[in-house]
């Protein structure tokens, strides 16, 4: 076994977990989950059924994971965040896996602590979502979103750094450019 598990957690049969990764305390991992290489779940994480988690995912403490959402490499889930993954639940009629709607949060997105992502949207690639957001919509790539509901503020690089007026970098020196509210490094 190439990856570690602390004691009081609990991985379901038919679970895929990568070499290098860490799950901490009171975890548990249900049955159909992939997860990636070098993943890092802090305590009382719960990564429901069917999954996929990429590789150096970081899912920080009290994060659950809903069947539906999908975390490309690199993705930052900052502690107490939360997922959907049913626009309009009822405890008296539960629609199951049909009735959920798709999440997908794109390579090195990040999410700050107590977030709401509604379910049915898309986080676009390196993305910076403020804590205590309520992400309502897409989100562009390189977007910087804050407020509730969410609103874009800004811009944010590759690197994590806000960028400037010029849609530079001054950390890492990456040059962007925005078209029609899309950013795009410059080659």
């Amino acid at each position: 076994m190439g990856y570690f598990v602390h004691e009081s957690s609990y991985i379901d049969d038919n679970v895929i977990i990568g070499d290098g990764t860490k799950i901490w305390f009171f975890c548990h991992i249900q049955k159909g989950a992939v997860i990636g290489e070098y993943c890092s779940l802090g305590q009382n994480v719960n990564i429901s059924n069917n999954v996929k988690i990429g590789n150096s995912v970081k899912i920080q403490n009290n994060v659950a994971v809903y069947e539906g959402v999908v975390l490309e490499d690199y993705v930052f889930c900052g502690p107490s965040m939360v997922f959907t993954n049913d626009l309009i639940p009822r405890s008296k009629y539960p629609k199951g896996t049909a009735g959920y709607k798709k999440t997908l949060v794109k390579w090195g997105a990040s999410i700050g602590a107590n977030a709401t992502i509604v379910c049915g949207n898309t986080i676009g690639r390196c993305a910076l979502i403020a804590a205590g957001a309520v992400v309502t919509k897409d989100v562009n790539d390189y977007a910087i979103m804050a407020g509730v509901p969410a609103k874009q503020i800004g811009w944010v690089c590759e690197c994590g750094e806000i960028l400037n007026n010029e849609l530079n970098c001054h950390k890492c020196d990456r040059e962007y450019e925005e078209n029609k509210g899309v950013l795009k490094e410059r080659a």
